[in-house]
């Protein structure tokens, strides 16, 4: 198992998202990311929901909306011990110059220092956490490009 600090950067190639803040939280279940106006809409009689990344006042912002057809919906008891129904999508996560899949909640994040949370679910078997470190996976990252 690698070891992983308690922040790090993390790239989504699926959706367009590089060198993106990461949070690694071992008191969550689920992975989350920060999102906004997420709504499920039917077409010609399927379902999928449509969603915008990040925010505005978010420096990786596209304003771009997403459409995913592949998804679930789960009720999840958010830091504060409230219930609230997700959207969960699966994608994939560059980590450690690494591919893994990942589901990632769709939740409103932005009064949050970081737009992504690494849960237990993804980190399970794969990592250990030491919380006096940070940007390890970043770190090496960069000094591939460097080597390169």
């Amino acid at each position: 198992m690698k070891v992983i600090g308690r922040i790090d950067r993390a790239d989504f190639p699926e959706i367009n998202l590089q060198d993106i803040q990461i949070k690694v939280d071992t008191g969550a279940y689920t992975s989350s990311i920060h999102c906004h106006d997420v709504q499920e809409v039917e077409s010609n009689g399927e379902k999928h929901i449509e969603f915008e990344l990040l925010d505005p006042s978010h420096p990786e912002y596209e304003n771009k909306v997403y459409k995913v057809k592949n998804y679930n919906e789960k009720a999840i008891k958010s830091s504060n011990g409230t219930i609230e129904h997700r959207f969960i999508i699966k994608t994939v996560i560059v980590i450690f110059n690494e591919k893994y899949p990942i589901e990632l909640s769709l939740s409103e994040r932005g009064d949050m220092k970081f737009p992504i949370l690494l849960g237990r679910k993804f980190l399970n078997k794969r990592f250990v956490v030491n919380p006096s470190l940070t940007n390890v996976s970043f770190k090496l990252k960069s000094k591939k490009k460097k080597n390169i």
